[in-house]
């Protein structure tokens, strides 16, 4: 199996009803990741695409449609999804290709615009639920969500307020970051009074509606030491797929994202990640799932990660940075490209190139983690300088 770098990355604005097409949005991705490189598209041998269901777009057959775009004319294509898990999913399908031998270039990219969805993207969702058991219930995922969370609150006696912490932390880091939608200077009182949704969730725990996209640049260690003196390696990758069924299983602890973070973990020889590890940027949709998700990946012990928040640990110029970039709390949410927003913003944070959002202390290694479907799916990526 041969190493595998990163040489370049690209984003897009985050933003609700932007006037690009998905295709165009794939392309300004493309683009940016191919300058980051010094690359052009000819020297790519093979494409991996990777957005949510075709609603959202509001068309069929999204992996073809997005292909031009993403530039998957002639050369081998390929369109893989797996919820909101996607984003990093996209460069571990890209990793594969490349570590077997498959190309020596691969350029991964990511694709959202929920947008054209209307009223809500939540509309889409209804048609993941058991239509016998669960569909009449009138469920969608802030519904279960909010279980989830008021399981994972009671189980570990978790306050709301302790959990707005971290809607505070990442709102505000992303006033540094130049893509990003909702960036704000909140306060804990600000989350507790926004609009209720699903209790305990509120307007201000969720990341919101939006458009997007974003690319990496993989390549084989003897073609990527020809564009760059700064690779950046991925050293380990995991992925887990639990049960559809949720109601049977107890929400407090993601067991999925565990499995996916041992299987990395191993890959990567890392026996301690608290220590070994650098920083995370760690899947965010609500602000209590950087909590969980930090629980799933080991980098918390269970029902602590909130006292980690508290303590300031995962500041930006903390001991252990968390969604120094904003997260998908402050940055966005467009579906598939969040995750992949998260390994390019590991990308450029092992680079020293994340300008503002750089955290304080040297970093060496980082993780990517994304999370998706019927809270079932973990994936889960680190890198090294």
């Amino acid at each position: 199996m041969r190493k595998v770098a990163v040489i370049g990355a690209g984003m897009t604005l985050f933003r609700r009803r932007m006037m690009e097409t998905g295709r165009e949005l794939s392309f300004e991705a493309t683009r940016m990741a191919l300058d980051s490189a010094g690359m052009e598209m000819k020297e790519v041998e093979g494409v991996v695409m990777g957005s949510a269901p075709d609603a959202f777009d509001g068309v069929h057959m999204k992996g073809e449609y997005l292909l031009e775009g993403a530039g998957g004319i002639n050369r081998p294509y390929t369109r893989v999804f797996v919820g909101g898990a996607t984003g990093v999913f996209v460069p571990i399908s890209a990793w594969w290709h490349v570590a077997s031998g498959l190309f020596d270039t691969c350029l991964a990219v990511a694709e959202e615009k929920m947008s054209p969805f209307l009223p809500h993207p939540q509309y889409a969702f209804w048609t993941i639920f058991d239509h016998t058991l669960e569909r009449p219930l009138g469920v969608n995922l802030l519904w279960i969500f909010s279980l989830e969370m008021r399981r994972y609150m009671e189980v570990h006696g978790i306050r709301e307020e302790d959990i707005a912490l971290v809607s505070v932390k990442n709102k505000g880091n992303a006033l540094d970051h130049p893509c990003s939608q909702v960036a704000a200077r909140i306060t804990v009182d600000d989350v507790m009074k926004s609009e209720p949704i699903c209790l305990p969730v509120k307007r201000l725990d969720v990341s919101p509606t939006s458009d997007g996209a974003a690319a990496v640049i993989l390549a084989s260690e003897d073609v990527a030491k020809k564009y760059t003196d700064e690779p950046v390696w991925i050293d380990g990758v995991g992925w887990n797929v639990d049960t559809q069924y949720w109601t049977n299983r107890d929400l407090y602890y993601p067991e999925y994202l565990e499995k996916a973070a041992r299987m990395a973990y191993k890959m990567a020889r890392i026996e301690n990640p608290r220590k070994q590890l650098d920083f995370a940027e760690v899947y965010d949709p609500f602000d209590y799932k950087e909590l969980h998700h930090l629980e799933g990946l080991l980098l918390a012990e269970k029902g602590k990660a909130a006292e980690m928040t508290k303590e300031g640990i995962t500041q930006r110029d903390g001991d252990f940075p968390v969604n120094p970039s904003g997260g998908l709390l402050g940055v966005g949410n467009p579906i598939a490209a969040a995750g992949m927003m998260k390994v390019c913003e590991v990308f450029w944070q092992l680079r020293g190139e994340a300008g503002k959002r750089q955290v304080k202390k040297e970093v060496k290694r980082g993780l990517a983690q994304a999370w998706g479907d019927l809270l079932q799916i973990g994936t889960v990526i680190t890198m090294r300088r």
